[in-house]
């Protein structure tokens, strides 16, 4: 669209909406435009993964007839990364990531049956009793 038809498509929308609902209609649009980008990238997105996983398969099935031997490299590469994708899936995280929950410390009880002030209490008590 050249410059003109944006102005009189502004000029039109301006005399049928009416300068309160104008701002509104705007904004409509525009989310309604960013949805539709979204959309058609997200598509996008799953159609190469699609590929990719229908290559990686036409690369198993060559190197399958080959009986495994004598692969070239494209065929390791794409061995490779099947293997790596069966790893991600059974172990999805890190063992890094994964702590196992620690449990709260038990409050320290004094001999008359109540619970003494822990360390970092008195330390605290310490550094900031008045003087």
């Amino acid at each position: 669209m050249s410059f003109w038809e944006l102005v009189v498509i502004a000029i039109v929308a301006l005399l049928v909406l009416g300068p309160e609902r104008l701002p509104a209609a705007i904004r409509s649009v525009s989310e309604f435009i960013r949805g539709v980008k979204q959309f058609g990238q997200q598509m996008q997105a799953e159609l190469n993964d699609e590929l990719r996983v229908q290559e990686l398969h036409e690369k198993l099935k060559q190197a399958e007839e080959k009986g495994l031997l004598n692969l070239n490299s494209e065929e390791m590469k794409a061995i490779a990364e099947l293997r790596q994708a069966a790893a991600d899936v059974t172990n999805p995280y890190p063992t890094s990531a994964v702590q196992a929950p620690t449990a709260p410390a038990a409050p320290a009880v004094d001999a008359t049956g109540g619970s003494a002030p822990s360390a970092s209490t008195t330390d605290n008590y310490e550094q900031h009793k008045p003087q």
